[in-house]
């Protein structure tokens, strides 16, 4: 089995343009704000040997100010993260992980609900797999839908034939479904996303980045195997209001 130093990337420079009640981050989740949650989970392991969480580039003096002395406390560093797609912050990030990491864990700053038990079924397998993700089954249909929106005149028009002329307040918006996506062998992917730390850095020195929404996506592009183990339905990622109240829902049990 593979000796484990894991050097972990928490990239925490997004907008957060989904989640509209301020600075994400920042907010209570049992107790403790939502980053530091994140932190926790992985300062206390003795496999971690760094942590680097990065931060909005145009924004890093204030956070520094917000977060230095706190995440400080548990080792952590704080870099610029990218401006635009997700990618260039774990970029930036993974030139800060030290050389005597074995592994790079990438972890999203708005999971602060993770278990200890997915963290060690993670590490493990990563023990002897150079690339592990956790995955949830999906269990819900899936529908394909059409880029473009029924137009208010057709909406109108079939709600007239039904209940005669309504207001705009009842007006209803939608999209055609297209297809049905088959669900067989489908997992919604999560984080710690654990690798090998050479290989984590090839697939980030490859030339076209674009595209890429998670970082096994771009270790796939290079040909080499990323193994999927068990994730866990409670280990939500914070992207609406509602995510938030279901993390705090969890966090309290």
């Amino acid at each position: 089995m593979s000796e484990l130093r894991v050097g972990v990337i928490l990239p925490a420079a997004g907008r957060s343009t989904r989640f509209g009640l301020g600075d994400k981050v920042a907010m209570d989740v049992g107790g403790r704000p939502m980053l530091l949650r994140a932190v926790e989970i992985f300062a206390r392991r003795p496999e971690v040997a760094a942590i680097v969480v990065a931060a909005p580039p145009d924004s890093i003096d204030a956070f520094r100010d917000r977060w230095g002395a706190q995440l400080g406390f548990h080792g952590a560093r704080i870099v610029a993260g990218g401006t635009v797609e997700r990618w260039e912050t774990v970029r930036n990030a993974l030139a800060d992980i030290p050389e005597d990491c074995t592994h790079v864990a990438v972890h999203d700053a708005a999971r602060p609900a993770t278990s200890e038990e997915l963290v060690s079924r993670v590490f493990d397998a990563a023990r002897v797999h150079d690339a592990v993700i956790p995955g949830d089954p999906v269990t819900q249909t899936l529908k394909r839908v059409s880029e473009e929106s029924v137009d208010a005149e057709e909406a109108d028009a079939v709600a007239d034939l039904i209940l005669g002329e309504i207001s705009d307040s009842t007006k209803i918006k939608g999209r055609r479904v297209v297809g049905t996506v088959p669900r067989e062998r489908l997992v919604a992917v999560q984080t710690p996303q654990v690798f090998r730390a050479d290989l984590l850095r090839r697939a980030y020195a490859q030339g076209d980045l674009a595209g890429a929404t998670d970082d096994a996506m771009l270790v796939e592009r290079l040909g080499a195997e990323v193994i999927v183990v068990d994730g866990d339905p409670r280990n939500v990622k914070v992207t609406t209001p509602a995510d938030l109240e279901l993390v705090r829902a969890i966090l309290r049990r």
